[in-house]
């Protein structure tokens, strides 16, 4: 049996026989006639990071045929912001290899997920998703390799408390029911984001957790695998619209904020890649870590401050990213290392048969665990744009193979230490720092934009709305002026409660 279908929880992918990426549009006809579908769900990413919904009843097979080929109109300047009213129709069109069932809907309802095209027929030029597509176009041209990412999506529910079995303050990680209280409902969740096409790699709960005001207040995470970057951008995107919704339906509030409250751990959206090529992971060479992966590190060492205006998008972003957290403040990478900007997790490249140790009824296992390695970008949040901090990220790593001193960049930012014990204050105050606030972070895109404007990967258009925002909140010494005043902090995460 092909192994990629076996144990598929896409209901559609279950039902055809056939991988998502083979779908067609006679495909989606047969499963919508033999499955009694009677709804069809247009959604798509618009400039507030949130997926919006078009809705279809189908008529008749004929409706459907042009609804599945020509698309529909949307109003662009509703959608987005650097879309002038006298000129905002749009077309969406779907891709069928994004389709799932609805697990929402009252009906039964197929969702798919939709490109966006101009007046002329052509992909929207500075659509979020359509920005991340020609990033991995111009990486794989650049590099003849792909670029694959996957994220951890860091979340809080929050809930009255029942007061029974409470959790120890912020010691939530990996924690077990009953001190742990979200644990189903994070399950549920991962079995519809799978069942929508999301390849999960784990789910737990996480470091923060309290009470306050006689609410609990839990956090969790879901874990991705890696997958073609679009794919993964896609998986988040869906992800975060299922976690939502089916809070919606428990009667909890959910937020993938940066900052919840004083003293607490914020939530991150920590992004790993790796690179492929025909079908190889690249990131190690004999066991050990790659030049491709180093190159590749030094690009994003070298356009981090930019990074941040694609993955730290609103003021309460810099109230994480500050020092002696495990949110990184400084620019530098490092093996296995929390304090380090970007981080290259524990791999799987010691020559001992793991599995074999501990269950000694096993024979040998030759299980190729290079697959598993990638390096992690630890400064995002959920406040980002995924398409365009994806897109970044692409654009960074391919940046690194452009650069003619990538490698000394790697070596000169690399650190093996905690940087933010007192012993290694030297090498802490030779690395330099990440922005401290939009407006810093705008600075920052618009001196090295012209890297992100090459190959045609970012819109001017785009660059410039994403700077024009980011200066609107005028928070250049925002941190420093209410770090005493808890009311005002508070103030700000409630204003910026439901980012992304």
């Amino acid at each position: 049996m092909n192994r990629e279908l076996a144990l598929n929880p896409n209901k559609v992918v279950a039902f055809l026989g056939k991988s998502n990426k083979e779908f067609t549009k006679a495909d989606i006809i047969n499963y919508i006639e033999q499955n009694g579908i009677q709804m069809v769900n247009f959604m798509y990413p618009a400039g507030d990071g949130r997926l919006k919904t078009l809705n279809f009843v189908i008529n008749n097979l004929e409706y459907l045929d042009a609804i599945l080929t020509c698309g529909e109109r949307v109003d662009g300047s509703s959608l987005f912001p650097f879309i002038e009213a006298g000129s905002s129709d749009l077309y969406v069109l779907p891709r069928f290899s994004t389709a799932f069932l609805d697990p929402f809907a009252q009906l039964p309802t197929l969702s798919m997920l939709c490109t966006y095209f101009n007046k002329d027929g052509q992909m929207l030029e500075s659509s979020p998703e359509n920005t991340l597509r020609k990033a991995c176009k111009a990486f794989n041209d650049v590099t003849g390799m792909q670029f694959e990412a996957m994220g951890e999506l860091e979340y809080y529910v929050i809930a009255p408390d029942e007061g029974l079995f409470p959790a120890t303050d912020q010691k939530g990680y990996h924690e077990s029911a009953p001190y742990a209280k979200f644990n189903e409902f994070r399950t549920q969740c991962m079995a519809y984001i799978a069942q929508a096409g999301g390849k999960i790699k784990y789910g737990h709960s996480e470091v923060g957790n309290f009470t306050i005001d006689g609410l609990v207040y839990e956090q969790n995470e879901i874990e991705f695998l890696p997958t073609a970057a679009e794919d993964a951008a896609d998986q988040l995107m869906i992800a975060k619209w299922i976690i939502r919704n089916l809070a919606y339906q428990y009667g909890y509030d959910i937020t993938f904020a940066p900052k919840i409250t004083a003293g607490k751990a914020g939530s991150g959206l920590h992004i790993h890649m790796r690179i492929v090529k025909d079908g190889v992971n690249q990131m190690l060479d004999g066991g050990t870590l790659s030049e491709v992966a180093r190159k590749a590190i030094a690009g994003m060492m070298t356009l981090a401050p930019s990074i941040t205006a694609f993955g730290n998008t609103n003021p309460t972003s810099y109230f994480r990213l500050v020092p002696h957290q495990e949110a990184p403040t400084n620019i530098c990478w490092g093996d296995r290392n929390r304090s380090v900007l970007v981080r290259v997790p524990l791999g799987w490249a010691a020559k001992s048969d793991m599995c074999r140790l501990a269950n000694p009824l096993e024979g040998e296992s030759h299980y190729d665990t290079t697959q598993k390695q990638t390096v992690e970008m630890r400064s995002p949040d959920g406040s980002a744009d995924i398409y365009q901090l994806i897109a970044g990220l692409a654009v960074a790593c391919r940046y690194g193979f452009e650069m003619d001193n990538a490698l000394e960049v790697a070596q000169k930012t690399y650190v093996n230490v905690n940087i933010h014990q007192k012993e290694n204050a030297d090498r802490l105050n030779s690395l330099a720092c990440l922005p401290d606030s939009c407006a810093a972070s705008a600075v920052c895109l618009e001196e090295q934009r012209a890297a992100f404007e090459k190959h045609n990967v970012f819109s001017p258009a785009m660059i410039d709305g994403i700077i024009k925002r980011l200066k609107s909140y005028n928070d250049s010494t925002l941190r420093a002026d209410i770090a005493d005043d808890k009311d005002k902090m508070l103030s700000l995460v409630h204003q910026y409660f439901h980012c992304g």
